[in-house]
């Protein structure tokens, strides 16, 4: 697992002072763009849920998108896209959640799932956790049985991951990197 990890950090862009100063973005388009390291990423993220009944992946806008149909072609699963208020065309349903920097909401499709139905919840980086946390709660909210949220990336001081194991929910993430 050491190497897997050395291999993805190397794929990952450091982008200082971006989206402000004092934040470190950490941009995997880099990771993506390569065909071994977005496919060792898959792996690595689909190995624990191989061959267990998995009825859909729950990918968060926009990157999540990306890693969550990856994840749903190679465990035979159904995709549900968690979006942005608005940006779904048949009815919804909706959930208000935290940001450092305000309040937003993020909505699925009503019929996206079936109580009782397990669901793994994807983005590629989970860091204060405000919209993982949204996303699970919505979930929760229509009956789903959450077996895990996935992440390329943690950033453990930020504290995301203990929200989301507050609410019951395993977390898998494949590297941490220190500080925002």
């Amino acid at each position: 697992m050491i190497a897997v990890q050395s291999e993805l950090t190397a794929a990952i862009r450091s982008i200082p002072d971006y989206p402000k100063p004092g934040i470190v973005f950490r941009d995997i388009t880099t990771l993506l763009g390569n065909p071994r390291t977005f496919r060792r990423a898959i792996d690595e993220l689909v190995h624990p849920y191989a061959g267990t009944k998995v009825d859909k992946i729950a990918g968060i806008e926009a990157r999540g998108f990306i890693l969550g149909g990856a994840i749903a072609h190679q465990l035979s699963a159904g995709f549900v896209p968690i979006r942005k208020k608005g940006k779904l065309p048949h009815e919804t349903v909706r959930i208000a959640y935290s940001l450092e920097y305000g309040v937003d909401e993020m909505e699925m499709h009503k019929d996206a799932i079936e109580p009782g139905e397990k669901v793994i919840l994807v983005d590629d980086l989970i860091a204060t956790g405000g919209t993982a946390e949204g996303a699970t709660k919505l979930l929760q909210q229509m009956g789903a049985d959450i077996v895990a949220a996935c992440f390329i990336i943690d950033l453990p001081e930020l504290g995301g991951r203990k929200k989301l194991e507050a609410l019951g929910v395993k977390v898998r993430t494949l590297i941490e990197f220190e500080g925002h």
